[in-house]
């Protein structure tokens, strides 16, 4: 019976991503089913499987159809565009800083799901204090995880696998070749083991919960020194992992000791003697046919081949040089003395491969029994990569005090004071900061704004400081107070698919019915411009119905609009909050400050002065303003109605908003006496206005 088998790839979370999953999940099962009818001999039947796709609910989820794209998780927008000039980054290529493959991975899995759970984002956030307030610690970490090498996760791995049984039969190409990258596995694996010494001494006086953990499970692991020692009684003291071609096959060739199999030692002998004998070949082309810049590379698909400079060919080359091919300044070419060299080397190399994996048999069957402590230094070395090369690197990089530790509740506001854009604050020296606050009394933000204003990088921001504190990062940030989020929904951007014959508006409504049917009270809602690709009516009204279904819902939502008619909201709902970006009406041009202040401030037909700068007829424009005026007055007339209307609610709700800030606030019982002092005053006065308690 195989239950729960699920399919964790967390590079697509949508609802066609949990489609594709499932189906992951049945092919694994169907694997599972006939490597037990083939090698335990038994038929199951069709009813004796159940499989159950269970999604990650221990993570964020970030629908990858619109929010990982819009929100610029992994790829920048409009990178067909803008090319490989582009300086923008992803938030995943702005932390890329890992050395291992492994850590990548795990990086960019973290990214696409964030952590829920608070103790482990503590753990990694302690870990990340102690590497910034310890720079020997640090720069230790740092160059210990360097002598690993970079696939060692994946080797590591390959570990688990058991292989086929070897036998003295002369093995085919493809043979040789995994008997080579058992090998380079081996060695790989040796390299990994003696860097665990240093490791264990940058890390024997770290303090945090982490470190040493990892202390007390790897590097005061003995089976590790074991492994370490059976491996040097095999695996020659000198064999070391290389990339370069024929480093990494001398390396691969000699990595078994000498005098423990004698046909090793002859195949040995003769891989020695071709490798001398196509060299000397080289030196006597050099002087033979006066090319002194003849040189003699080698990869793995050809063996050896000459390169001649093509300055130095005077003429045409000596008939002895065959499979002439230019490549740029040079010539590729080799000779049948060298092919007829290259053949014996090739035979005594694939020789000393298969005599080399028959000597490890023992030894990778010794290391099968341990193969898990060889996952766990695989997950440390990951785990260790990400939080050095990757969090502990991007923030050393950053001004002192530019980024800050995020503080967790399971139910407070979000509060994040001087919240910078983690991307755009790299390219622009004079980035303007800005706040956010929300809470279960203030659980709506209106954002409003002229065009290119920032309303939309704001959004952004606000999800990207979330993503990057639920990984266990620090945030760009004076202070942040963050409740956990159990999924990021986004509905930014514009633009119609014509594959599935979705107009704008259709695309947009079916965005926003993906967020009405699975947001919960936990969930970050951040929506920009909902409504604007359909008539003004219809747009109002169906933005204002799905704000009134989300304050039902208590969900965190961010509401970005031109629609001046849904700051009504502010008035009838005292747990809606409006903010508009400052902006300077000179000369009847707009000058952006890109700062975001309380209230709704008009800023008189910013659309229509837009209208008048790209070209339209002053006489179109005049009319327009005429007519906007008339309108805007009569809102305006009905919105001052219903302030006085609902300012009785208004004020238990703010009442209600402080008190739930004093509730999770840090200070100390003599502020907050003061504070409640001067709360149930201007409540009694009458002038009770919006106060932040950040802390």
């Amino acid at each position: 019976m195989v239950k729960n088998l699920s399919a964790r790839d967390p590079s697509a979370l949508g609802l066609d991503t949990y489609c594709k999953q499932y189906y992951l999940c049945l092919a694994a099962a169907s694997a599972t089913i006939k490597w037990i009818e083939s090698e335990k001999g038994v038929i199951i039947t069709s009813h004796s499987l159940s499989v159950t796709f269970n999604g990650s609910f221990d993570h964020m989820n970030i629908d990858s159809t619109s929010s990982v794209q819009t929100l610029e998780i992994i790829d920048p927008l409009h990178t067909e565009l803008w090319g490989t000039s582009n300086k923008k980054k992803s938030l995943f290529q702005m932390l890329k800083t890992t050395k291992t493959t492994g850590g990548c991975r795990l990086l960019r899995a973290n990214l696409l799901q964030p952590l829920k759970d608070i103790q482990t984002i503590n753990t990694r956030l302690d870990c990340l204090d102690e590497l910034m307030s310890n720079e020997e610690l640090f720069f230790g970490l740092t160059q210990g995880l360097r002598k690993f090498p970079k696939e060692s996760d994946k080797v590591l791995c390959h570990f688990c696998f058991k292989p086929k049984k070897i036998t003295d039969e002369i093995p085919k190409p493809a043979n040789g070749r995994k008997s080579q990258l058992l090998i380079s596995d081996i060695i790989v694996l040796k390299t990994a083991l003696d860097a665990i010494p240093f490791l264990s001494k940058v890390l024997k006086g770290a303090k945090s919960f982490l470190l040493q953990n990892i202390y007390q499970t790897v590097c005061e692991n003995p089976k590790y020194a074991r492994m370490r020692k059976r491996i040097g009684d095999v695996i020659d003291e000198d064999a070391v992992h290389s990339r370069a071609p024929f480093a990494a096959c001398t390396q691969q060739c000699f990595a078994i000791k000498a005098g423990i199999d004698g046909l090793l030692d002859v195949a040995r002998r003769s891989f020695c003697d071709t490798s001398e004998a196509i060299h000397n070949l080289a030196t006597k082309y050099r002087e033979e046919c006066q090319l002194p810049n003849l040189k003699i590379p080698y990869n793995n698909r050809l063996g050896f081949y000459f390169i001649i400079p093509q300055k130095d060919i005077t003429g045409k080359l000596p008939s002895k040089f065959i499979q002439v091919v230019r490549h740029g300044k040079n010539v590729h070419c080799s000779s049948f003395e060298l092919a007829s060299l290259n053949a014996r080397n090739k035979s005594a190399a694939a020789e000393c491969f298969l005599r080399t994996e028959l000597c490890l048999e023992g030894l990778i069957s010794e290391i099968r029994e341990d193969i898990g402590i060889l996952t766990l230094l695989a997950e440390v070395l990951c785990l260790l990569d990400m939080i050095v090369n990757s969090f502990a690197n991007t923030i050393s990089t950053k001004p002192v005090d530019r980024y800050t530790r995020p503080e967790f509740t399971d139910d407070g506001p979000m509060a994040i004071n001087a919240g910078r854009h983690p991307i755009l604050e790299g390219l622009h020296t004079d980035f303007v900061p800005n706040n956010i606050f929300l809470s279960e009394a203030s659980n709506m933000v209106l954002v409003m704004g002229p065009n290119m204003s920032g309303k939309s990088t704001y959004l952004q921001q606000i999800c990207l400081i979330v993503i990057l504190a639920q990984v266990g990062c620090y945030v760009p940030a004076q202070f942040a107070s963050l409740r956990v989020v159990d999924r990021i929904f986004t509905r930014i951007g514009t633009g119609d698919n014509v594959e599935n014959n979705s107009s704008t508006f259709m695309t947009e409504m079916k965005e926003t019915a993906f967020i009405m049917q699975n947001v919960s009270s936990k969930s970050l809602v951040v929506v920009d411009e909902l409504g604007r690709a359909t008539s003004s009516s219809d747009g109002l009204a169906i933005a204002w119905s799905c704000c009134e279904h989300l304050l039902s819902l208590k969900a965190y939502t961010v509401f970005a609009t031109h629609m001046e008619g849904l700051s009504e909201l502010a008035t009838m709902y005292p747990n809606v909050k409006t903010l508009h970006f400052e902006v300077n009406l000179r000369n009847n041009r707009l000058d952006f400050k890109f700062q975001l202040k309380d209230g709704l401030r008009r800023v008189p037909h910013y659309g229509l002065l837009l209208a008048r700068v790209a070209g339209l007829p002053a006489s179109v424009v005049d009319t327009a303003t005429n007519i906007t005026s008339r309108i805007t007055e009569q809102e305006m007339v009905r919105m001052d109605a219903n302030c006085e209307q609902y300012r009785p609610l208004q004020m238990a709700y703010q009442a209600a908003q402080r008190l739930i800030c004093l509730k999770y606030s840090n200070q100390g019982d003599e502020y907050i006496r003061e504070a409640l002092q001067d709360l149930k005053e201007s409540y009694a006065a009458g002038k009770l206005t919006r106060k932040k308690e950040m802390r």
